[in-house]
């Protein structure tokens, strides 16, 4: 089982590396900018001590008045674990910067994240549809789906 780092912590080194980034730190949990995104991740894959370099997840959830994109990030090193969020406004089209280039793995889930949800990636090499079928109307978790 992996150790959660303290966010609190982390997002000082985060400061540190990428002023202006950080939203919050809660728990396990740290919030950055969706503008500073790249850069944040970048920095947590990098740090001699933090070395986050396995992206296990990343998903989606629909607040309505925003969407939220997390990401579960483990360091096979150290054993530890962190979760880092991003919260985009906006329903047309909310966009996040692309981690394909830190994480060759977000490949495949923030194509998912995008056909389910609609988030748009930007910079993802290959951003389509993979669940559901071109031309399939909206994106079926959103809980405005089709009047949902």
């Amino acid at each position: 089982m992996t150790k959660p780092l303290l966010a609190s912590e982390v997002g000082k080194k985060v400061e540190e590396g990428v002023p202006g980034s950080v939203v919050r730190a809660q728990g396990d949990t740290l919030w950055v900018h969706p503008e500073r995104l790249l850069e944040v991740c970048r920095l947590l894959k990098e740090t001699p001590g933090l070395e986050l370099t396995y992206l296990v997840a990343i998903t989606g959830v629909d607040y309505i008045e925003y969407f939220e994109v997390v990401y579960h990030l483990v360091s096979i090193r150290h054993n530890h674990s962190l979760v880092l969020k991003v919260q985009v406004y906006g329903r047309d089209e909310p966009t996040v910067p692309s981690v394909v280039s830190v994480w060759q793995g977000a490949d495949y889930q923030e194509r998912e994240v995008y056909d389910l949800m609609g988030v748009r990636f930007a910079g993802h090499p290959n951003l389509k549809r993979i669940l559901t079928w071109e031309g399939f109307p909206g994106h079926p978790l959103r809980k405005d789906h089709l009047g949902a």
